[in-house]
């Protein structure tokens, strides 16, 4: 009866406060997911070098890979799952979990062999210099030998998600930082062990949220949980599981490209302290994208349910709430950008050199960041209605159609200046297709059956 209030709730309860109640927990598991990344830039910036932070920007593209084939089981299984739960299946939910629990293992020993295997010369595709090779080389050989744990935290609390436990799921990510938050600097700082000790503290702090995980499903008081039987692989279940994950492995496939361009542009035009310069502006740009997606996964559940009411007043106050609460996080960002880039910089690093290079670059990168929440939201809300090749093609627009063809003419005329350029040229492109396909699709369907209500 809860779950059915609940669904009810979504058509019926106020909009502000529905989206509220559904995006703070996911607002907060992604910005603690976000500061992950900036707590690991600022330690190793502060207590290795500038450089540092240039080897750590080489390995984004590895980092992405992971995300994307932790991705391909993840999204998959937990939408299976939740499929499974409204129809009562409890018997197939639990084999969901035992499967992605094996597949995780899987894949992520894979991939851990396959990177350990040619970790050096990967890192030389990527841009890695002699001198910033040994800081690449150190954290993901480390953050490597953990991804199979990074996988397995990932792929269960999307479950925990799933299975209507969206608090707990939020706990374990914060818990992660928290831990990660407290290791780091103890390794860094104390022990001396440099880029090795902030990579150690990542993996010590999932390895914890993984057990505690791992004793939440074996629990045998609840629902879902692990059982005897489940870990064999079906068929169904890991070709139904990949074949709805594939749409954001190929987004994270495709960012790894990119960010392999960039960093590639970079050394060829700026050398390695321009590498690090981007390493800090995408750490910084990441923390307020990531709570974007925190308010679309909030607005999601809300616009799909009321869409399929035929409740278009609702689904129109969601999306223009949602539009307008985007805006203004992502405008935080364009103002820290354009005032304060010296001190956003000085944050993670005293190289004034670094400094020098990464302040521009975020004012340029910075320069139409409030367009950029606007076109996240609209590509979420064509998911959310069960558009996905509408979704797929918007998120795809700004990385395939503009910003690779920016980074591949724009350094060739202005050099470093030119990458940075590409950003809101990309930015503002692809905010001008969200505005004409948004709009055609709100006159072609909205509009169009509000008149026959």
């Amino acid at each position: 009866m809860e779950q059915k209030g609940s669904h009810l709730a979504l058509g019926t309860e106020n909009i502000r406060k529905l989206l509220l109640q559904y995006a703070i927990p996911s607002v907060i598991a992604m910005t603690a997911a976000s500061l992950y990344n900036i707590i690991d830039s600022i330690f190793i910036g502060q207590g290795v070098g500038a450089l540092s932070i240039s080897g750590l920007a080489i390995t984004f593209p590895l980092m992405n890979l992971a995300a994307a084939f932790g991705s391909l089981v993840g999204v998959g299984a937990s939408a299976l799952l939740s499929l499974r739960l409204g129809q009562k299946d409890y018997s197939t939910a639990n084999t969901i979990l035992g499967n992605v629990l094996v597949l995780n293992l899987i894949l992520g020993s894979l991939y851990t062999f396959v990177v350990l295997l040619f970790l050096d010369p990967i890192l030389l595709f990527f841009g890695a210099s002699p001198e910033t090779l040994p800081y690449a080389h150190d954290f993901m050989l480390i953050i490597t030998l953990g991804n199979v744990v990074t996988h397995m935290y990932f792929g269960l609390n999307a479950l925990m998600r799933a299975s209507g436990n969206p608090v707990r799921s939020m706990y374990a990510t914060i818990f992660s930082v928290i831990i990660n938050l407290i290791l780091a600097p103890v390794f860094i700082f104390v022990f001396g062990w440099g880029i090795k000790g902030a990579a150690l503290a990542t993996v010590i702090a999932q390895t914890s949220m993984m057990l505690w995980q791992l004793l939440y499903f074996t629990d045998k008081s609840r629902s879902i949980h692990f059982r005897k039987g489940t870990f064999r692989l079906k068929s169904k279940i890991v070709r139904d599981s990949m074949s709805i994950g594939m749409a954001p492995f190929l987004m994270n496939v495709t960012a790894s490209a990119i960010i392999i361009l960039i960093n590639q542009s970079l050394i060829r035009h700026g050398g390695d302290m321009a590498v690090g310069a981007y390493g800090i502006i995408n750490r910084v740009a990441a923390l307020f994208v990531m709570i974007v997606l925190g308010l679309n996964q909030g607005m999601q559940p809300i616009a799909g349910y009321n869409f399929g009411a035929r409740q278009f007043d609702r689904v129109t106050s969601v999306l223009k709430l949602t539009i307008f609460l985007a805006t203004g996080v992502v405008t935080l960002g364009f103002l820290l950008g354009e005032f304060f880039p010296h001190v956003v910089a000085s944050i993670f690093t005293s190289d004034k050199e670094l400094i020098e290079i990464a302040a521009p670059g975020l004012r340029i990168v910075m320069l139409v960041f409030p367009l950029v929440g606007f076109q996240m939201v609209a590509s979420t809300f064509f998911q959310s209605i069960g558009m996905a090749g509408k979704a797929i093609f918007m998120s795809l627009t700004r990385q395939v159609l503009f910003l690779l063809p920016g980074l591949l003419i724009f350094p060739k005329f202005f050099g470093v200046k030119g990458v940075w350029y590409s950003m809101p040229a990309a930015d503002t492109l692809s905010a001008a297709v969200a505005i004409y396909m948004l709009t055609v699709q709100y006159r072609k369907s909205i509009l169009k059956q509000k008149s026959m209500v």
